[in-house]
């Protein structure tokens, strides 16, 4: 959600509901690792069947595929963002991000800040998001209904809104 809120603020005004504080959600507890294609010695198909075969003929290959394919991308995306990942000192000089591997995994291609990760990813991508003038937060609210052009006799299709508890009012 915050990662979508902060793609959309560039063109439009954005509202983040939050049920519970911002940072309450489980992201911030997730320990380990981003897996993802970033070291030469790799490749996507390797990730690709690492990952059907770790799923044990519950993946489906098409959304693995497209999942592995994209991996690279939004790392790349959330380390533009700010967030911190390891890193340690590359061969030919300056500096790599350090990859560590994990089970199910025949390559080192898990991306990771410290033991902290979704901490990292958290922090930084709620700062962000606070920062936004386009992004309105409003924490302890639920969707409880959408509005729907057709239900309130609009031409047209879509969403136009939605009907918010505040759960502290």
């Amino acid at each position: 959600g915050l990662a979508t809120a902060l793609g959309l603020s560039d063109r439009a005004r954005v509202a983040v509901l939050s049920k519970d504080a911002l940072d309450a959600g489980a992201t911030n507890w997730a320990q380990g690792g981003i897996a993802a294609v970033l070291d030469e010695a790799d490749d996507l198909e390797a990730h690709v069947a690492d990952t059907l075969v770790a799923g044990a003929g519950l993946c489906h290959e098409d959304t693995v595929r497209y999942v592995v394919r994209e991996g690279p991308g939004a790392v790349r995306w959330l380390v533009d963002q700010g967030v911190a990942f390891d890193k340690e000192p590359a061969p030919e000089g300056g500096e790599r991000f350090h990859l560590t591997k994990e089970g199910g995994h025949s390559h080192r291609r898990i991306l990771h800040a410290a033991d902290a990760t979704g901490t990292a990813v958290e922090s930084t991508l709620v700062g962000r998001v606070l920062a936004s003038p386009n992004i309105e937060v409003f924490e302890q609210h639920v969707a409880v209904d959408l509005i729907i052009r057709e239900k309130v006799g609009l031409p047209g299709s879509g969403c136009i809104g939605a009907h918010v508890l505040d759960r502290g009012t």
